[in-house]
């Protein structure tokens, strides 16, 4: 919208719009034709937790005509910390419907069109063409790749952001003249490299930061003011409260946005970031057996000699333990010697992305007779011991 030169008819603005933008209004930079962009704008925002809260909450208050929301996840108690859009008694609900009347009684001058699905190589292109830029609030390495080859091949910008522990990221990714987010990452990392924010955790203000910090550059690119994040990576450091910038180009190479692409269609995302299907991973994941944790009981009960390794952090078992002897993984390498008596070892974590890593570093030492507990302790408090928190 903001790059166009062809003359456009702007939606007018009625008596109480008038009012409420007010405060735009008088700004030169937005005035009465910036605000009336912003009505006209279509505006998708992917995922309506951490990053999609604060994110959607102010494109709302801005003004913003049409914003489209991406979610099929339920809201949890444990993701009521950092995603203020959902409130506690919303806990159990669709994401989407909770959302939805959130920014319906902030702004009703709005449209809200609810996409309640998984984004997918088969629905991506069909649901981003609609919009004129999408906002990509996903927190995990398959979505962010194809909400960025979709907005490349449908021409649209991505406002990206990401959040873990105390850092956030932010850019404008997939315009004509700037990279996109796979010149910045070809490849993904190794699958459970990069923990989750479920496992490593996340500041919950950090997400509000990072995902005003989207809206804001959305905002801009619609009124076509200021200089938008496009070649540019902006870092928080929120526990230093330090921000810092680095330069982005585009990469000629790029295989989606290069001068030669050869990735002129969506892939299977799963796949490309090494994800093993959860069919597969049931009994075996790269050369380790996968425990369950009805297993893990069945086994206890019949009192077979297990070693049970937990590899989290001496802070999470604090939190929450099904007993075990506790070395962190990243003390694992010079603590082996502890597991030489050993018969049989089961390894265990939060949730069994550490676990995994564990079993096969000790595999590769020569142990033997080593299993992962698939679902880690959030599955065992699920499936036999709900006195066990979640965290």
């Amino acid at each position: 919208m903001a790059t166009t030169t062809e003359p456009v008819t702007l939606p007018q603005l009625s008596n109480d719009e008038i009012a409420r933008y007010s405060r735009h209004l008088i700004l030169p930079e937005v005035g009465m034709e910036g605000q009336q962009k912003l009505k006209a704008a279509k505006v998708l925002c992917v995922g309506t937790g951490g990053l999609g809260s604060p994110l959607a909450f102010y494109l709302a208050a801005a003004g913003i005509g049409t914003l489209g929301l991406v979610d099929f996840d339920v809201v949890d108690s444990s993701n009521l910390q950092r995603q203020i859009i959902h409130s506690t008694k919303d806990v159990g609900r669709p994401k989407i419907d909770s959302a939805a009347e959130k920014l319906t009684a902030l702004n009703p001058f709005m449209k809200i069109v609810k996409h309640e699905t998984m984004l997918t190589s088969q629905n991506a292109l069909q649901i981003i063409r609609d919009y004129d830029i999408v906002a990509d609030g996903t927190d995990n390495f398959p979505t962010r790749y194809l909400v960025n080859d979709a907005c490349v091949l449908t021409g649209k910008p991505n406002a990206y952001g990401s959040i873990f522990r105390f850092e956030g990221q932010a850019s404008v990714f997939a315009t004509e003249q700037g990279p996109c987010y796979r010149c910045l990452y070809p490849e993904p990392p190794p699958p459970g490299l990069v923990p989750s924010c479920a496992e490593g955790g996340v500041l919950g203000i950090l997400p509000g930061l990072v995902g005003i910090i989207q809206a804001t550059e959305v905002i801009k690119f619609i009124l076509g003011k200021g200089e938008p994040l496009i070649g540019r990576l902006l870092l928080v450091n929120a526990l230093d409260m330090r921000f810092r910038e680095l330069k982005l180009r585009k990469n000629p190479d790029c295989p989606v946005c290069g001068t030669h692409p050869t990735l002129t269609q969506l892939i299977d995302y799963q796949q490309f970031c090494g994800i093993v299907p959860e069919q597969k991973a049931a009994t075996m994941q790269n050369g380790i057996p996968q425990m369950s944790v009805k297993e893990l009981k069945r086994r206890l009960d019949a009192g077979d000699d297990l070693f049970i390794l937990d590899v989290r952090e001496p802070f999470e078992y604090q939190i929450a333990q099904i007993g075990g002897h506790l070395i962190p993984l990243n003390d694992l390498p010079k603590r082996m010697n502890e597991l030489n008596t050993a018969q049989e070892i089961v390894v265990q974590c939060k949730s069994g992305g550490r676990s995994q890593r564990a079993a096969e570093f000790l595999a590769k030492n020569g142990f033997e007779k080593l299993h992962n507990l698939a679902g880690g302790i959030l599955a065992w408090s699920s499936e036999i011991d709900p006195k066990v928190p979640k965290y």
